[in-house]
C-alpha cells in the first residue's frame, strides 16, 4: 500500500554543519546555536545536526553534546543527529548515551541511523565502507534489544560481539542499560542516498521514517520512496507518505535574480562545489546525477543550481518544490538545509520567506 494522502507538510532544519575553517569554530557553533533558536521562532518543527570526526568545514563532533546545549535554549523544538554514525560506535554507548539525552530532552529527542561515509573518519574508525549498511543494521538491532529488554544482555553478530552477565545485581541495580524517556525509544528515521537503497528498505521493514538527503536529485528520492515502500510491504506495513522527509538547498530573495546570484556564489554555492570535490578525489560525482551517463564534468554548479538547489522568489521556488513533488510523490516534512552565516542579513531573510510566506502557500495548495 502506499499511502499517498499527506494533509500537511511540516519543515525542519538541518546543518551538516558547513564553515569556513578560517572561521574561528566557537564563532560557527554559536551561529549555530543562534540558528536553532531562531528556527524555533519560525515556527521549525525539528533541527537536524550532522555528525562529521576529522573535516574542518563540517565541525560538529558530536551532535548530542551540541543538541545538550540546544535544549536549554529552546522550549519545544525537536532535536536530532543525522545520523548517528553508528558503523563508528560501540551499540552499548550509542544506546546510553542517547538513552540519557532523551531524559535531558524530556522527551524532544529525534534519531537517525546511518552510516557515516567520510572516508578519513572510517579510516580512523576502521570502518570497512563496504559493510556500512550491514553494520547499521546489526547496531540497530543491539540498541533496540538493549532498550527494549532488561539485563542479563547478549548480543552477538558478524561485527560486534558483547554480553552482561556476571556483574548484573538486582540489589544494587547495575547492570542496567539506561531506557529512553519516549518508550519504547524516540522517533527513527534513516537517511537515504541511493539508487534500490537497502537502508531505505530497511527503514520501511523497521517502520522507521525514510529522510531523503540533500545531495540527491528528484529521480532519486522517488527511487528511495520505493525501496521504502517496497521494504513495508515485506512485512505487510502501509507505507505512509507523511513519515517521508526530504532535505533540499533553499535559497529564497525578494526577487529571483537576486536569490539565484547569491545562492551562486555564497556558501550553498561554496558548499555543493566543495563536496564535489571530495566525490572527484574517490566516489566521483554519481550521487549528483539525475542521468548516470552524465559525464562528472557536466554534475557541476550549473546542473546543481537546476536540480538539488533551489534558489528563486517565493513564486519560483513554490513553482519549482511543485514540479518536484510531481516527480517525488507527497512528503511529511520539507527539512531546509542551512550553511554558513556568509551573509547573515540575507540567510535570514531568506529563513523568513521559507517560514512565513513558501509554508503557507505549500500548506494552502495541498490543502485545496
Amino acid at each position: 500500500m502506499d499511502g499517498t494522502s499527506v494533509s500537511r507538510i511540516d519543515y525542519g532544519m538541518f546543518i551538516m554543519p558547513y564553515h569556513p575553517p578560517t572561521k574561528p569554530v566557537a564563532q560557527s557553533l554559536d551561529e549555530d546555536l543562534e540558528l536553532v533558536q531562531h528556527c524555533e521562532r519560525l515556527g521549525f518543527r525539528e533541527f537536524w545536526v550532522g555528525e562529521h570526526h576529522t573535516m574542518r568545514y563540517e565541525n560538529i563532533v558530536m551532535p548530542e553534546i551540541f543538541i545538550a546545549r540546544a535544549l536549554g535554549m529552546t522550549e519545544s523544538i525537536r532535536l536530532g543527529p543525522a545520523p548517528c554514525c553508528l558503523n563508528q560506535h560501540h551499540p552499548a554507548h550509542v544506546a546510553a548515551r542517547l538513552a540519557f539525552l532523551d531524559h535531558l530532552s524530556k522527551g524532544r529527542l529525534n534519531l537517525c541511523f546511518g552510516s557515516g561515509s567520510v572516508t578519513a573518519d572510517q579510516e580512523l574508525y576502521g570502518a570497512d565502507p563496504k559493510n556500512g549498511s550491514a553494520m547499521v543494521e546489526e547496531a540497530t538491532e543491539m540498541i533496540l534489544k538493549l532498550w527494549t529488554s532488561d539485563p542479563p544482555y547478549h548480543c552477538h553478530g558478524k561485527f560486534w560481539n558483547f554480553d552482561l552477565v556476571k556483574n548484573v545485581d538486582t540489589e544494587t541495580l547495575i547492570g542496567y542499560i539506561p531506557k529512553p524517556f519516549q518508550l519504547p525509544y524516540p522517533p527513527i528515521a534513516i537517511p537515504g542516498m541511493s539508487r534500490n537503497s537497502p537502508s531505505m528498505r530497511l527503514a520501511g521493514r523497521r517502520g522507521f521514517q525514510p529522510f531523503c538527503h540533500c545531495l540527491v536529485p528528484a529521480n532519486v528520492i522517488a527511487d528511495n520512496w520505493a525501496s521504502y515502500a517496497s521494504g513495508c510491504a515485506e512485512v505487510g506495513r502501509p507505507a505512509n507518505r507523511s513519515e517521508l522527509k526530504v532535505a533540499r538547498s533553499i535559497f529564497l530573495a525578494d526577487t529571483t535574480r537576486e536569490a539565484v546570484s547569491r545562492a551562486r556564489s555564497n556558501s550553498l554555492g561554496q558548499n555543493y562545489e566543495y563536496i564535489g570535490r571530495l566525490f572527484d578525489k574517490g566516489l566521483g560525482r554519481r550521487i549528483y546525477k539525475r542521468d548516470l551517463a552524465m559525464p562528472d564534468a557536466e554534475a557541476n554548479l550549473d546542473y546543481l543550481m537546476n536540480e538539488q538547489i533551489i534558489a528563486g522568489d517565493v513564486d519560483e521556488v513554490f513553482r519549482r518544490l511543485m514540479r518536484m513533488v510531481e516527480e517525488t510523490g507527497p512528503f511529511g516534512t520539507l527539512v531546509l538545509m542551512s550553511y554558513d552565516w556568509d551573509d547573515k542579513t540575507s540567510w535570514l531573510r531568506s529563513m523568513e520567506l521559507f517560514a512565513m510566506e513558501l509554508m503557507p502557500r505549500l500548506n494552502r495548495a495541498l490543502a485545496g
